[in-house]
């Protein structure tokens, strides 16, 4: 079957985050799709909605097996069904994980730029973020190697929390590296929360890395935070899992996220997951040709028609990592100012931690149409506070 990603569906009016902004303003920012959910997961939605109760609900053994063959088939990624716990989200296990494994005051490593939520789920629970700022040459990222073994050897640090891939920079992990950061947190007693929400959107062709696929050692210490959410764009049903191969790292999330109250599915949640990993992936190989295609198409505008910027290479994720510091060298000055004379509003490279102040990030998972509108719009800012400052 075709599918057609390039039809505009209107989200404005129905309460959706993303689209609750001006009339003409086009929104690029927070990391979800605007393209209609896979018609097979609408169906088994409406086909569960017509039933038209829909009190408690628990886990069947379908939810089970959709993780485990989709991991197992796409990924190489061996799950038993005792190591899957299920969760309402990512960040709600990260924040579990972060109240269970590491006491107040504790450090929590992480590598930035990255996703900003991975500030607040360690400072709300009262740790210590401690930065492992990734190095950029030349538009490719990689670890400050001495940097990380410094601070995983700090005896307050409990935790690190990977991204992989990583947001915003678009960074496929290699098994090297993997097992080279495993092999530092083992040594450093250092437990590995492994956010891999995107490990699905690569391009064509292109493989991810599981972490704890990597040796006995990263399976050991490791929790592995996944999700159809992202990937299929059912942010809204709320419906996550954790992989935890340790069975006492796996007792200590289980018990936390059910006193957080984080570990019950809605009534939909358990049928869209496995409609997901069941029925959908035909639909997201043909969404990750177009989603490529939307990247090679930024990458070629930004190249010929916006010299002052440079598009960051990235295999993975929908996002968009542009440098522009050759025209303005914070972010958090230049994001609102595009906003306010284009509507075009995207991300601010500086919440993803300082390493990312001269940066934008950008959400290219939408119709074509929206991709070129807002290349246009990006242009017209850059001519026009090269403009205002000359």
């Amino acid at each position: 079957m075709k599918y057609d990603f390039d039809h505009v569906p209107s989200r404005r009016g129905t309460h959706c985050y993303k689209w609750d902004v001006g009339p003409q303003e086009l929104p690029m920012w927070i990391a979800d799709m605007d393209f209609p959910a896979a018609p097979e997961i609408r169906r088994a939605l409406a086909q569960r909605m017509e039933h038209g109760v829909f009190g408690y609900t628990q886990l069947w053994e379908d939810w089970y097996l959709a993780y485990m063959d989709w991991w197992r088939d796409r990924h190489g990624l061996e799950i038993d069904r005792d190591d899957l716990i299920f969760a309402t989200g990512v960040i709600p296990i990260l924040s579990s994980a972060v109240r269970r494994f590491a006491h107040p005051n504790d450090n929590v490593v992480i590598q930035t730029p990255v996703y900003n939520v991975f500030f607040n789920s360690i400072v709300n629970n009262g740790c210590r973020v401690l930065e492992n700022p990734l190095l950029e040459e030349n538009g490719v990222y990689r670890i400050d190697w001495e940097d990380l073994e410094r601070k995983l050897a700090d005896p307050m640090t409990s935790l690190m929390l990977l991204c992989n891939p990583h947001n915003p920079v678009g960074k496929l992990w290699d098994r090297e590296t993997l097992a080279r950061i495993g092999a530092l947190c083992s040594r450093h007693h250092v437990t590995v929360i492994s956010d891999e929400i995107h490990c699905d959107l690569t391009a064509p062709g292109v493989g991810y890395v599981p972490f704890a696929s990597v040796n006995e050692t990263c399976r050991q210490i490791s929790i592995t935070c996944i999700a159809p959410t992202k990937t299929f764009n059912l942010a809204g049903l709320q419906t996550a899992a954790a992989v935890v191969h340790d069975p006492v790292l796996r007792h200590g999330l289980w018990r936390q996220l059910n006193t957080d109250e984080v570990a019950e599915p809605n009534v939909f949640a358990p049928t869209a997951a496995i409609a997901a990993f069941r029925e959908g992936g035909d639909w997201l190989d043909q969404l990750r040709d177009y989603l490529w295609e939307n990247r090679l198409l930024a990458e070629q505008y930004i190249a010929r028609q916006i010299p002052g910027l440079k598009l960051i290479h990235g295999q993975a994720t929908y996002l968009l990592w542009v440098d522009i510091r050759r025209v303005c060298p914070d972010s958090e000055i230049f994001a609102p100012w595009l906003r306010e004379k284009t509507g075009l509003f995207v991300s601010t490279g500086a919440v993803y931690g300082q390493a990312g102040k001269g940066f934008l990030r950008i959400n290219i998972a939408c119709p074509r149409a929206l991709v070129e509108d807002g290349l246009d719009r990006l242009r017209r800012g850059v001519e026009a506070w090269n403009r205002e400052k000359a």
